[in-house]
């Protein structure tokens, strides 16, 4: 038996997936979670600066891949035959000359400006409008296919500033790269910028790369972004590749690190959502939501329906980004669990601040408490939302929290609440903003059918399709859809897993890996006639306050 590894790497951890090359049962899995970032050494979130250390991602790949082979059946690590990786994005960081990230040179290990910037740190709002502002006046709109509008979540906006407002990285820094190519660089150490192989899935949804323009943007226009700029595209790259490409082999050091042989195939990378859409075998007419602390929505297409076609306001359409023939369409929500977890905190904090400390309890019995309160928070405003009525419904929000990935993004934009009386109670306003969530990922779809992308097929990926029932039936009903739910937990790591396996040669290309290691659904939500009808009037007040509140306060 053959085996893949696919190396998930999530907002807070990383997970290692060995999986049977010919079957795809998933063997064993280990989850790490980044030890600096679990502090929130770095973030400064009302700043809404979010970094990650290097050494968090090190750290956290060689702990999940030596746990998850000790988890697995005797001779499990012999018979592995690739590995791959997928990350969130864009989470770049600046390198130097050999290709080495600048948190791990001694002089910057304590400088969140030469560490990874996560892809929700929104601290490049103006070097993205300054990106906008020259697309514009250019004679080439570079950010045509990438929807249109380029967003502070994009690298080039992200590389800019920290360039921007830290002198002491400037002569160090030389280049950069997206966290899901330094991964594989790091593996088999083809870490010089000008070699490592770069992901066409990263570089054309997020740094305006597109071949029939030559690659990259010119010097010229990446200067005007910012003159630290300058001289970085010459130590960048001008070619791409599929995920189902091979960058090399395991170097001696880390197949000794990993517990694996130096014949280990290393895959090329890509972002969590495009290789969870491979994991839950995505297609033609396909919506893939993968459904997280944010959202984002794969769709592929054939050349012939893209043919001189571009959807405005979506993260990019990109040849190959996804499945290797077909143009892969991105987009998204800045906000989805992140939201119901600021609720959590907001309604938890009595909990936090007043029982935790509390002197009429002993310390065990109250720790207990804290955590069975802080548990059981959202199932049971779950439990409750769920008996209200769509009619009932008095709360209206906005799912703007954490800014708007899609349709038409801006991280200018805020969350709203409305509606509210005294006797709006958390159940209700839980309510509403799952619905907002939903309203969200409906203004979506509407973007997609109406420039012509067919959905016949709408599949969730992730915890919370898994686990909320409120949520999935409130977005079924909304959408008018029904939804499958992907029967893997770890759609993404799957999907990772089946990349490598063609890139080892072990399938001989991503349709057969997917048809030979595809798991099904665990379920299918189907949506409720009366409920939509009730919430497609809700939906136009959605539409009306949204456009009222980014008009009047955020324009």
């Amino acid at each position: 038996m053959k085996y893949t590894i696919g190396l998930d790497y999530g907002s807070d951890s990383c997970r290692a997936l060995v999986v049977e090359v010919e079957t795809g049962k998933e063997v064993a899995s280990s989850v790490k979670y980044y030890k600096r970032w679990a502090k929130q050494e770095y973030c400064i979130p009302h700043k809404n600066q979010y970094r990650q250390h290097p050494l968090d991602y090190v750290e956290a790949l060689e702990e999940s891949v030596k746990e998850a082979l000790s988890l697995s059946p005797k001779g499990t690590a012999e018979n592995v035959v690739g590995i791959s990786f997928d990350t969130t994005g864009s989470t770049p960081v600046l390198i130097d000359k050999d290709g080495l990230p600048l948190a791990l040179r001694p002089e910057f290990t304590e400088n969140p400006n030469a560490m990874f910037v996560l892809w929700k740190d929104h601290t490049s709002i103006a070097e993205a409008a300054r990106i906008n502002e020259l697309a514009a006046k250019s004679e080439i709109d570079y950010t045509s296919h990438v929807g249109g509008i380029y967003s502070s979540e994009w690298v080039w906006a992200k590389m800019a500033h920290v360039l921007n407002v830290d002198e002491s990285i400037r002569d160090a820094a030389y280049s950069w790269v997206e966290h899901c190519d330094w991964m594989p660089a790091l593996l088999t150490d083809i870490t010089k910028p000008e070699e490592m192989i770069r992901s066409r899935c990263s570089a054309g949804h997020k740094a305006m790369w597109l071949e029939e323009w030559g690659g990259l943007p010119p010097d010229s226009f990446l200067e005007a972004i910012s003159p630290h700029l300058k001289g970085f595209r010459s130590h960048l790259f001008e070619k791409t590749y599929t995920s189902d490409a091979k960058v090399g082999n395991l170097t001696a050091e880390w197949a000794q690190r990993l517990g694996l042989s130096t014949n280990v195939a290393v895959g090329v990378g890509a972002f969590d959502c495009h290789m969870g859409a491979v994991g839950v075998e995505i297609g033609a007419k396909t919506f893939v939501r993968v459904i997280g602390t944010s959202t984002c929505d794969i769709m592929v297409a054939s050349y012939e329906k893209m043919k001189n076609k571009l959807v405005p306001g979506i993260c990019g359409q990109v040849d190959g980004s996804v499945l290797p023939g077909m143009v892969g369409l991105e987009a998204g929500q800045s906000g989805f669990g992140d939201i119901y977890a600021w609720f959590k905190s907001v309604v938890a904090w009595p909990i936090e601040n007043i029982v935790a400390k509390s002197t009429l309890i002993d310390d065990a019995t109250k720790a207990k408490l804290v955590e069975e309160a802080l548990d059981q928070i959202i199932p049971a405003l779950s439990e409750e939302a769920s008996k209200i009525k769509v009619e009932d419904s008095t709360v209206l929000a906005i799912d703007w929290m954490n800014g708007r990935r899609t349709p038409d993004a801006s991280q200018l934009v805020k969350g709203t609440i409305t509606g509210l009386n005294l006797a709006s109670d958390a159940p209700l306003i839980f309510k509403a903003l799952v619905e907002a969530t939903a309203f969200g990922s409906k203004a979506i779809v509407d973007r997609f059918l109406e420039n012509g992308i067919e959905i016949e097929t709408v599949i969730g990926i992730g915890g919370i399709p898994l686990k909320s029932p409120l949520v999935m039936q409130t977005l079924a009903d909304v959408l008018n859809m029904p939804i499958k739910v992907a029967k893997s937990e770890q759609a993404c790591a799957l999907g990772a897993a089946m990349f490598a396996a063609v890139a080892a040669g072990a399938h001989q290309d991503i349709a057969t890996a997917q048809t030979k290691m595809g798991q099904g659904f665990a379920m299918e939500y189907y949506p409720i006639k009366e409920n939509h009808e009730a919430y497609m009037k809700v939906y136009q007040d959605y539409k009306t306050l949204g456009g009222f509140t980014e008009e009047t306060f955020f324009s």
